[in-house]
């Protein structure tokens, strides 16, 4: 229906305006139980229609919370007078280039809708089994979270298209207590891409990554604290994922480096050793679908992929399609709203790291003394590169061996100067895909990287 609506009013687009016309549906749904008591239980939906408007390098934007085709208009003519109001005030007068193309994208994917109880029955399977299996915890929680968007875009001068993301995953989460009371969690993310029959059909498929958890939470539970200073480490595939992310990939997103990031000077300059490679990939990686794909984004540009550092070399930025226009650079599928109300701004997709020739072993036998950090619950970087990222999972190594798992630490520095430390990359890569950017708007991203031998800064107790 939404496709006949939107489709039906580009007679109103102007002519010479570039428009595009976007019908957007959020949908969200939650379970959580705490110690096996149902606390939360919701679903929530949100829908409408938005119209972004350039006139001659001016933008206007329009959204109202309804599908109709009165909606449709009433969004079109509101943004287009916005542009027009807007650019007498200006003084701009330089369209936006020319789109790389126009076509249609067909629908990627499917919403497929699962009723409340049976998300609670299986976030309840899960909980009994890890109440049965490990009664030692002080502290459990299962989470089951599903959010997707649902976009249909049509535009004056570009791609046209309908693009579904669902995506779904449990959480558990399991707490304990050292021998000196010292309270102790870890957390494990499953799911993915799809909806729920695509991952929870079979709530024991979760079981052996739950046994996986609990190990190494009782590790931790006999744990050390990290020795404070400048250390060789192995980083885990996902703190490679959230370094690409969180301390490079925002600063070179070209809205940010229009704001003074530290990639602005930096371009065609080394940035990382030359084992380090960084892509954000649109919707394929290795032949196979990326963990969060994206095919067209809201300005109508077809996504491929964007190579950001080429071994060691800052190449290009992620923009949108005035900011490459800017740049010099070819747009790639970069710009995306978060709801019918949000305009689309530059983000990132499956930001990634790519694998090098070693296996994990070869890094960890290779440091004499120094830690493996494999997980991190939480990260923040500024546009200078600088970082601070918790680690909730690591372990010691002593003499190319692990030793004693590690209690909470942090790891700081600036990325640009840790990435020309790494002087092994593994041949393989970790991806995570269970959390929001919070860049302005939220937005699922997918991250992911190798596991990387390299120094950085790491705190004590």
């Amino acid at each position: 229906m939404l496709q006949d609506i939107i489709g039906a009013k580009r007679e109103l687009f102007a002519d010479g305006v570039q428009t595009v016309l976007r019908g957007h549906e959020n949908r969200s749904r939650r379970v959580v139980l705490l110690k096996g008591n149902l606390v939360q239980n919701s679903r929530s939906e949100a829908a409408g229609i938005n119209a972004r408007v350039n006139n001659r390098g001016t933008f206007g934007f329009a959204s109202i919370a309804e599908y109709s085709p009165e909606a449709a208009e009433k969004v079109i003519r509101a943004a287009t007078e916005n542009a027009l109001s807007l650019g007498r005030h200006s003084g701009r007068n330089v369209p936006l280039p020319a789109s790389l193309g126009t076509g249609a994208v067909p629908l990627n994917a499917e919403i497929r809708d699962t009723d409340q109880k049976t998300i609670i029955e299986m976030c309840q399977a899960v909980d009994q089994y890890v109440e049965k299996k490990y009664p030692d915890l002080t502290s459990r929680t299962v989470v089951y979270t599903e959010d997707s968007q649902d976009r249909i875009i049509y535009t004056s001068d570009a791609y046209n298209g309908h693009l579904v993301t669902p995506r779904c995953y449990v959480y558990v989460m399991m707490s304990a207590e050292t021998k000196d009371g010292v309270p102790v969690e870890m957390f494990k993310a499953f799911g993915g891409f799809g909806s729920f029959y695509d991952h929870f059909a079979d709530p024991a498929a979760l079981y052996p990554g739950i046994d996986e958890l609990y190990k190494k939470l009782m590790d931790k539970k006999e744990g050390v604290y990290a020795e404070a200073g400048y250390k060789t480490v192995v980083l885990g595939g996902t703190m490679g994922g959230m370094l690409a992310h969180e301390a490079v990939g925002h600063t070179v997103e070209a809205d940010l480096v229009r704001g003074g990031s530290v990639a602005g000077p930096n371009l065609n300059k080394r940035v990382a050793s030359d084992l380090v490679t960084m892509v954000d990939f649109a919707h394929t990686y290795l032949g196979k679908p990326a963990p969060l794909p994206v095919y067209l984004d809201d300005e109508g540009t077809k996504a491929e992929d964007d190579v950001l550092i080429r071994d060691g070399i800052l190449v290009g930025y992620m923009n949108d399609r005035e900011t490459a226009e800017e740049y010099g650079m070819k747009p790639a599928g970069n710009a995306r709203g978060w709801t019918f109300s949000d305009e689309p701004i530059i983000r990132m997709r499956n930001t990634c790291i790519l694998p090098g020739k070693n296996t994990l072993e070869e890094l960890i036998a290779s440091v004499d003394d120094g830690y493996y950090l494999i997980d991190s619950g939480n990260g923040q970087a500024d546009l200078t590169g600088e970082f601070m990222f918790g680690v909730t999972c690591g372990y010691e190594i002593k003499g190319g061996k692990l030793g004693k798992a590690l209690l909470d630490t942090t790891v700081t520095g600036v990325a640009f100067d840790m990435l020309k430390t790494v002087d092994m990359v593994s041949d393989k890569v970790e991806w995570s895909s269970s959390g929001f950017c919070g860049k302005k708007q939220p937005m699922p991203v997918g991250m992911g990287g190798p596991y990387m031998r390299c120094k950085i800064m790491i705190g004590g107790r």
